[in-house]
């Protein structure tokens, strides 16, 4: 039986890796305050203890608005706690899976990105992130999965859909900003891929998820790429905040989570100014994903009405 640790429990990530973790698993979720990935002696101390095959990294600081003036507890948490971690397992011959996010790149495809594209973060959250992949990689090479994800919600937690809902009840209208395109992606799947990807793991060779690329690669991302495996991972299809909305708002009213419609307008980022700058595009291509772990992408919409389903019995 594998024993697999994974740090961030109380987030939405590490909750439904709960939800749906393989009986022949043996799991210890560890929230912030049972492990500080940001202390190196704790992090060792921890892995030591612990002895597991596997480490789940799904600790990270999020508040990407808050990161633009907070730089130093974002690098904190993303770079130096992935850091951390790595150096742990290496020292110990453990196997690190570690969730990343679109935010590494700069929205200006319009094509899905693939796991070898440039990297060019436009944000401190996304930069923190990709400088922990850099090490993580770095240190650990094949022993390492980078997972990127993007659009992120849960039963558990809080997030855009639940966010969207309490405002739907409470406000006369919204605008909702029409020119970000992405994919939503419910925890769920996302958990179950992982977990898969683990099992895979166990009975293939590690460099499954790479493939050779052709177009000259930056620096950061020739590091990644030739160390460590690289996939994508979001449900199926593409969305706007605004159709993400739209959906949120039809399943609410069907499923009885909203009492009414109210208008839900579309709206331009510009006309909605954050801190943080956010790609325009980017949705990611999950091919390599759906190879190496063999768990298929499900679309977005059937996503958010499982999700939802979840919310009505809650």
């Amino acid at each position: 039986m594998n024993k697999v640790l994974i740090t961030g429990d109380g987030g939405q990530l590490a909750w439904e890796l709960g939800q749906t973790c393989p009986e022949n698993i043996c799991m210890v979720s560890l929230t912030a305050e049972q492990l500080d990935i940001t202390d190196h002696a704790a992090v060792f101390a921890m892995i030591a203890k612990e002895q597991p095959q596997f480490v789940i990294n799904a600790a990270a600081y999020t508040a990407v608005d808050k990161a633009e003036t907070d730089q130093e507890t974002a690098y904190a948490v993303n770079d130096k706690g992935s850091e951390n971690l790595a150096l742990a397992c290496k020292e110990h011959n453990v196997t690190l899976v570690h969730v990343s996010t679109d935010f590494v790149f700069d929205g200006t495809k319009t094509t899905p990105y693939q796991p070898n594209d440039n990297t060019n973060p436009l944000n401190v959250y996304g930069a923190s992130k990709l400088a922990g992949d850099l090490k993580v990689a770095e240190i650990l090479g094949a022993q390492a999965t980078i997972i990127r994800t993007a659009w992120v919600y849960s039963a558990h937690g809080n997030n855009f859909v639940k966010t969207m809902l309490r405002l739907m009840a409470e406000k006369e209208q919204l605008g909702i900003v029409y020119d970000q395109i992405g994919t939503p992606t419910w925890a769920k799947g996302l958990a179950k891929m992982i977990w898969a990807q683990i099992e895979a793991q166990g009975t293939s060779d590690k460099n499954q998820g790479k493939s050779d690329f052709l177009e000259p690669l930056s620096e950061a991302t020739l590091s990644l790429a030739s160390a460590a495996t690289l996939l994508h991972w979001t449900d199926a299809g593409v969305a706007s905040w605004y159709d993400f909305a739209v959906a949120i708002q039809e399943l609410g009213i069907e499923k009885g989570l909203l009492d009414k419609a109210i208008p839900v307008r579309p709206i331009p980022a510009s006309a909605y100014p954050t801190p943080a700058v956010r790609p325009s595009f980017s949705v990611i291509d999950k091919t390599t994903a759906e190879q190496a772990s063999g768990v298929e992408t499900i679309h977005w919409r059937k996503q958010l009405s499982a999700m939802m389903d979840e919310l009505v019995t809650k």
